[in-house]
């Protein structure tokens, strides 16, 4: 427990540096940087894509997508999906045919969700905080540093809530197989209390920052995310059970992998991005 809440302070501060005083360079770097770990325990941990050659070309592909994505570069993010789709496809193709004795058809298609569908959830994040819909008054930050922190006090924040409710109200198993901690109790807490956090801060952001964040998206997000958030915990839980593994990774201590930490901020993000655009 020590080892988990000192690493998720030295985390939020390290995000907080790279939301508001690195260049977005850094930020997008270190989701870069997640986005091909994610991709490696999806199919590598997992053995779910075991030819080598394979699991490269998707790490690879994974990389060049979010390397698409960095506001450095003059790319259009559709030719960049266009193309990497192409190179995954005959690239995977190409190895099956090499390999065609010893690799099934179906590490293709598990090559196609770790490589191209886990980035690009994560790479939500970086969408977000590009979004220059205006600065901040008189400074050079602009709304999107602000909203990126909302999809991950959606999942991360209700998640945290729904451990709390369901050790102290926790009678009723939500998945007895797959996650035999979880309880609808502590489910029912984590949406309640990811709701009333979000709401919170968008409350907070159109006082201090004129955010000007309708109320009634922020409580969508906060509910609608933390049950959106569960079953993308649910989701990644399903893949460790069926594949015989505990941990993704060891990456974060007392966290595991970056699927283990990461796996409700996969599904919430791109509903976050999505809301961000109807109501902006």
């Amino acid at each position: 427990m020590k080892a988990r809440v000192l690493f998720g302070v030295v985390g939020f501060a390290a995000v907080l540096l790279a939301l508001y005083v690195f260049p977005p360079i850094v930020l997008e770097l270190a989701v870069a940087a997640l986005c091909v770990l994610a991709t490696w325990e999806v199919l590598g941990s997992t053995r779910l894509v075991h030819n080598r050659l394979e699991l490269l070309l998707c790490v690879l592909v994974s990389l060049g997508l979010a390397v698409g994505h960095f506001g450095i570069l003059p790319l259009d993010l559709q030719d960049v999906m266009q193309g990497l789709v192409f190179v995954l496809l005959i690239g995977s193709f190409a190895i099956e045919l090499k390999f065609h004795d010893s690799m099934k058809v179906s590490q293709i298609a598990w090559g196609f969700f770790g490589a191209l569908a886990v980035p690009y959830l994560m790479l939500s994040l970086v969408r977000i905080f590009q979004m220059n819909f205006m600065p901040i008054r008189d400074t050079e930050l602009h709304i999107g540093q602000f909203l990126v922190l909302l999809p991950l006090l959606a999942a991360w924040g209700a998640d945290t809530c729904a451990l709390f409710a369901g050790m102290l109200f926790g009678k009723h198993k939500l998945a007895p197989v797959v996650s035999p901690k979880k309880t609808v109790e502590g489910a029912v807490g984590g949406v309640v209390g990811g709701a009333v956090l979000v709401l919170l801060a968008a409350v907070l952001m159109n006082v201090f920052l004129d955010l000007d964040m309708p109320l009634w998206s922020a409580a969508v997000l906060g509910g609608a995310g933390a049950m959106i958030g569960e079953i993308g915990d649910l989701s990644f839980s399903i893949i460790k059970r069926q594949t015989g593994i505990k941990d993704y990774g060891h990456i974060f201590p007392g966290h595991g992998g970056v699927l283990d930490r990461f796996d409700s901020v996969l599904f919430v993000a791109p509903f976050a991005e999505i809301l961000f655009r109807i109501v902006w």
